[in-house]
């Protein structure tokens, strides 16, 4: 193969994967590396960015997080499927990814809560996946080289005709992607209890656990649609803004940081999740850019600088918040909306995790993180940043009773 990896063509099987007793499969990557496993899910082919998750379990909420759209997505853990698939625990309305790699699938579900196999609802939603690859070697690969196109076949064998479909395919790079999972129409979700807050969500590929988190806090949760303006946000009479986490390139995202520096100059507080917390700063006036692999999965260290404390924490970003030239994470850097802090740092290679704007006073305005405080199936080590969030809009409602 013309630019492949000089260890060719691999086959899972002879790495001691079983066999799921269908068709054959290939995988390709851009860069030419190919591995050739059995069908798993649905037959055909499809194409996406290639990207790796290392959690051991959560599955099924991977696979229905709107934030793997159009990505192609790499199970570090060999043995998937165990606990079948069920009707209560999806992030959202389908899967999203674009394709699905795996070792070691299981053969029959073991959970008294299944409802079909991992394998028949993808087969159901027309999710193209591979089974009996070499994931340790492929994850090592991604490592190495970074995150890049990819493209899994069931009808077609000849590497070197899929790789330049692969090459024809879009990259993530300036790709505007939250039209393309948000709802439809606007929503509401319930407080629970009591109301304490009402809230603006703008749906950028909402995972189901970030209002229910909110409701459980006391807080009415209005999701809007990604093309919401400033005046649907404003006709909640919302004492707080939220933007979800959600899929594409930040920098090819426009009018969403438009209505959050409009926000912003009402006073409205705000808290972000994800790709929210990448639009925070793209509105801050911060530059963003895309992480040579990204993170993914449910074991990542972060520390939160506003108290020292370390959490454990999930993951699904490929793009981060680029933190100014000459100023030292550990200081505030100017914005036209205050001064604004990374309140949170990986520790595995200090990618800021998170920040905060106060006012010229030191007062929070707003916040946001990188990692998912929502996490399904966990760790839940950052749910204490919804209360975070209450509190802000408590004090800014105190603030504007004065």
């Amino acid at each position: 193969m013309t630019g492949a990896d000089p260890r060719g063509v691999r086959s899972g099987a002879a790495h001691g994967a079983r066999p799921i007793g269908r068709g054959g499969a290939l995988l390709v990557l851009e860069d030419g590396r190919a591995f050739r496993g059995e069908s798993f899910g649905a037959e055909g082919e499809t194409f996406g960015e290639a990207v790796f998750s290392t959690g051991m379990s959560g599955y099924q909420e991977t696979l229905t997080d709107p934030s793997y759209h159009r990505q192609v997505v790499v199970m570090t853990s060999p043995h998937v499927g165990n606990t079948g698939m069920n009707d209560e625990d999806p992030e959202s309305r389908r899967i999203w990814v674009a394709g699905y790699v795996v070792r070691d699938p299981a053969r029959v579900p073991s959970s008294w809560r299944a409802q079909r196999s991992l394998d028949d609802a993808l087969r159901e939603q027309g999710v193209v996946g591979i089974a009996g690859v070499d994931t340790r070697a492929l994850t090592r690969h991604l490592r190495e080289r970074g995150a890049m196109r990819v493209g899994i076949s069931t009808t077609e064998t000849d590497p070197e005709a899929l790789l330049s479909r692969i090459r024809e395919s879009a990259e993530m790079t300036g790709l505007e992607l939250a039209d393309e999972v948000t709802t439809a129409e606007p929503y509401v979700v319930p407080a629970v209890g009591e109301r304490r807050h009402r809230v603006a969500a703008v749906d950028l590929g909402i995972k189901a656990n970030t209002p229910r988190m909110l409701a459980e806090r006391g807080v009415e949760v209005h999701v809007l649609p990604a093309t919401a303006s400033v005046d649907d946000v404003l006709a909640v009479d919302p004492d707080g803004l939220f933007f979800s986490n959600g899929p594409g390139d930040p920098a090819a995202t426009t009018h969403q940081v438009e209505l959050l520096q409009q926000s912003l100059d009402r006073g409205l507080p705000y808290f972000g999740i994800c790709f929210g917390n990448q639009l925070f700063g793209r509105a801050l006036g911060l530059g963003t850019y895309k992480l040579k692999y990204g993170h993914r999965g449910l074991n990542q260290p972060v520390m939160d600088r506003t108290t020292g404390k370390v959490e454990i924490t999930a993951h699904n970003h490929g793009f981060a918040v680029q933190w100014p030239d000459g100023v030292p994470l550990d200081r505030a850097a100017p914005t036209p909306y205050g001064e604004v802090e990374a309140s949170h740092i990986c520790l595995n290679d200090n990618v800021v995790e998170g920040l905060e704007l106060r006012d010229g006073e030191g007062q929070l305005r707003a916040f946001s993180v990188q990692y998912h405080p929502e996490a399904a199936a966990g760790p839940h080590d950052a749910a204490y940043l919804f209360d975070r969030f209450c509190d802000l809009m408590t004090d800014a409602q105190k603030g504007s009773d004065d």
